[in-house]
């Protein structure tokens, strides 16, 4: 079997300092433009404002959580957008036209996305097609499933007061800011996958896998079982971020999530983790998730067309995989 102290000692020497890891040059970034969107409009870090971008931010961050690790290990899931529309989706019928209780159709609902997880999973580790390929194949299906079962209608999500709607999307307030339960979600799972990734023999595996796995199996590693559990991992993170939302809005979308996946995958790839795999950072996925709700908030508010969105986003994507690279060349030629 592997060693995990013969794993970790590698990933030790190949990690770098502070000032030369990805996620820092991320961060730098990152207060380059809060300062900049603070200087263009004095709202920009008013409690409301603020309010409002932590209101979404939470949502994509949890998805963003799980795609970091998948695409550590030399993954990525393109679906992720779709079960988030599908899962939601599937409890409000469960519980409007069933009239099953809404506790077993939020079950259901996450069984459902244990299911896609698996199918993904198998088909890309047992079959052996990319990950591209079958999880935008799955996109597709999950879309197309949502759509058929609603008839392309948005559904009216659950309103009613109850200790499952306050868990999945209560608000409190800390002074003047206003924020929704779904941060707790947030903290705790990013607390989970730093542990995950950075002090568990799972995160070694994680790692290994993404840098070689061939290497990986021969010293033992379990490289199809981990890679299904995290397609499982990041399709259950992508359903349960589905219902905090349709909670949240009081509203379940066919459409929800269009466009999610490129989103995240950008946020996980802009804060450091390597789109090849073997290299991740739950920090810099942080980093990366605030950064592109701030851009997406703070052009609004500047007074900048909404649709120009993706012309700031495809930049800040450039320039931190400019950044990243010569970083990593740096690094290498020492």
């Amino acid at each position: 079997m592997v060693e995990l102290s013969q794993i970790s000692a590698v990933r030790e020497r190949n990690r770098p300092s502070l000032f030369k890891a990805p996620e820092f040059s991320s961060f730098l970034i990152l207060c380059v433009v809060l300062v900049a969107f603070a200087l263009g409009n004095e709202r920009f870090f008013s409690p409301l404002n603020i309010s409002n971008i932590m209101a979404f931010l939470p949502e994509l961050g949890i998805i963003a959580l799980g795609m970091t690790l998948l695409l550590t290990a030399g993954e990525f899931d393109l679906s992720v957008g779709a079960v988030f529309s599908l899962a939601p989706v599937v409890v409000m019928l469960l519980v409007q036209n069933a009239g099953i209780s809404l506790a077993v159709a939020l079950l259901a609902g996450l069984l459902i996305c244990i299911v896609i997880g698996i199918i993904n999973g198998v088909l890309v580790t047992k079959v052996g097609i990319s990950s591209f390929l079958v999880t935008l194949s799955m996109l597709l299906i999950v879309r197309g499933v949502s759509l058929y079962i609603t008839q392309g209608f948005p559904l009216k999500s659950w309103d009613q007061p109850g200790p499952l709607v306050t868990l999945l999307a209560g608000s409190f307030r800390l002074g003047s800011f206003t924020f929704y339960t779904s941060l707790w979600w947030f903290i705790g799972l990013t607390c989970l996958s730093i542990y995950i990734l950075n002090y568990s023999k799972l995160g070694n595996w994680i790692s290994a896998i993404g840098s070689n796995r061939s290497a990986a199996v021969a010293r033992g590693v379990p490289a199809d079982g981990v890679k299904i559990g995290l397609f499982i991992f990041t399709s259950v993170l992508s359903g349960l971020a589905g219902m905090i939302s349709a909670f949240r809005i009081s509203a379940a979308s066919p459409v929800a999530g269009s466009g999610y996946e490129l989103e995240i995958i950008a946020m996980v790839v802009v804060g450091g983790t390597a789109l090849n795999g073997g290299r991740g950072t739950i920090f810099g996925t942080i980093v990366g998730a605030l950064m592109l709700r701030t851009v997406r908030n703070g052009i609004v508010l500047i007074g900048v067309p909404g649709l120009a969105y993706n012309i700031f986003v495809g930049a800040i994507i450039l320039v931190m995989l400019v950044l990243h690279a010569l970083l990593q060349k740096r690094t290498a030629e020492r």
